[in-house]
């Protein structure tokens, strides 16, 4: 059931100054649109594959811009951010007056700079119904590489408090930050809209398990089995049958961006911690396959240590996983580690609503926001130190896979996962989303199958 003005479908843009790929709240604005019956123009960068659903509707159109010149980065660290954003600026502009002509326009923030002023520039003179998603702000991702009181900052701040203003409305990804943008700024026509799992996020066979774990082997010896159709975690028996082997390892799952904001190295000495204890109480614990997803600038320094450590009790890989095997990896894990520490407090990680979409409990470092998704000891655990982790991990794990703690003392946790699986996308966004859109058309709306 969608919504039609006017026997047609009404125009949209949607507005990321980033990979469409990495943007999977986007991804799903677009989609929902469609379903209502609106004509989608998403605009932004090219990178990874946007999600294949987005790329099989007739409706969503993508719009790539032409990236900065390579040459940039051979400025000045400033200059270059100058005319870097100079350079996107303009684009962005023209990308915009020569996109078919929508009644509203959503932008994404972060970025805010160019995006903010641009879009509300092009919003002004096409009288263009101007909203804003806030994922988080633009200028405290800024301060971690600068600082806090840095002119560049300032400006930044600066920038998202007069546009934000002027949007006729928008949405946020948390309680905490619509509180927050009406106390600090005076934004009030800010609409909740939690994220949701994508359908491709849900508990899987253990047989799909089996030809993941079967995958991975060909390429990593710690999944392999001792016989062809035998992993370290399940076995295929000639009749088809696949079970789980009783002495198996744990599988933990982690995704990062490898920068100083999702700070590997409380992982890394959790796991160093793990290590002794497995190898002073074998029969206690587990061995352990680390799997850590994601791409950034410090990953080879973790690999380069891990490797340095030569650990025997734990494993770590950090594959790249398509956008087909992430998901049926998640389901497959025991345990999720998220790093994620918000730059302003007040997002929410989008790994984690995933992992609970894959009904996998996750322990996730705290900060204010977080208990708004992850709730201590009834869908997942929080920590806020590595010794925090260390602990955990060897509670989750003890006497696994048989008298475990999963069993008893967090049996709870898949039923409140269930429960949070329930709760899908796109109604939330229709309650929440779609009005802002309807208000922005023009034409008498009804009813259309």
């Amino acid at each position: 059931m969608g919504y039609q003005r006017d026997k047609k479908r009404e125009q949209v843009t949607l507005v990321v100054l980033g990979d469409l790929g990495h943007s999977p709240r986007m991804n799903y604005h677009a989609l929902s649109l469609s379903e209502e019956g609106f004509e989608v123009n998403l605009v932004g960068f090219a990178g990874s594959k946007p999600q294949i659903e987005v790329l099989k509707d007739e409706h969503i159109t993508l719009t790539y811009m032409r990236p900065s010149p390579a040459a940039f980065g051979n400025l000045p660290r400033v200059l270059a951010y100058f005319m870097k954003v100079l350079w996107q600026a303009i684009i962005l502009f023209f990308t915009l007056l020569t996109s078919p002509r929508s009644k509203v326009l959503l932008m994404q923030n972060p970025p805010g700079i160019p995006t903010m002023p641009v879009c509300w520039f092009f919003c002004i003179i096409t009288r263009t119904k101007f909203l804003i998603d806030w994922h988080n702000y633009g200028y405290t991702i800024m301060a971690i590489n600068l600082r806090q009181n840095h002119p560049l900052v300032f400006v930044y701040s600066l920038c998202e408090r007069i546009f934000g203003k002027q949007a006729h409305g928008g949405l946020c990804v948390t309680k905490a930050m619509k509180i927050n943008l009406a106390q600090k700024w005076g934004i009030q026509k800010v609409t909740v809209l939690y994220d949701r799992p994508a359908d491709r996020f849900h508990p899987i066979s253990l047989e799909e398990k089996h030809n993941l774990f079967m995958k991975l082997s060909t390429t990593y010896s710690c999944f392999s089995g001792s016989s062809p159709d035998k992993t370290v975690f399940t076995e295929r028996y000639a009749d088809g049958r696949v079970i789980e082997c009783e002495d198996r390892p744990a599988l933990l799952v982690s995704s990062t961006s490898w920068t100083e904001d999702e700070d590997f190295s409380i992982l890394f000495h959790a796991l160093e911690d793990y290590e002794g204890v497995r190898h002073e109480f074998p029969d206690h614990y587990p061995p352990l396959i680390v799997v850590v997803t994601g791409k950034g600038p410090m990953k080879e320094y973790y690999t380069s240590l891990v490797a340095e450590r030569m650990w025997m009790h734990v494993a770590v890989i950090t594959p790249w996983m398509t956008a087909e095997d992430y998901p049926t990896l998640l389901a497959a894990a025991d345990l999720g580690v998220c790093l994620h520490y918000s730059s302003s407090g007040l997002d929410l990680p989008m790994k984690v609503v995933d992992m609970f979409g894959s009904r996998l409990p996750v322990a996730a470092i705290d900060y204010p926001a977080l208990p708004e998704l992850v709730k201590h000891n009834e869908n997942g655990l929080i920590f806020k130190n590595k010794e925090e982790l260390a602990n955990l991990l060897q509670d989750w794990f003890r006497g696994f896979p048989r008298e475990t703690a999963i069993k008893e003392t967090y049996y709870d946790f898949y039923k409140n996962l269930d429960e949070f699986r329930k709760l899908k996308w796109h109604p939330c966004w229709t309650c929440n989303a779609l009005p802002l859109f309807l208000d922005g058309v023009s034409g008498q709306q009804r009813l259309t199958n």
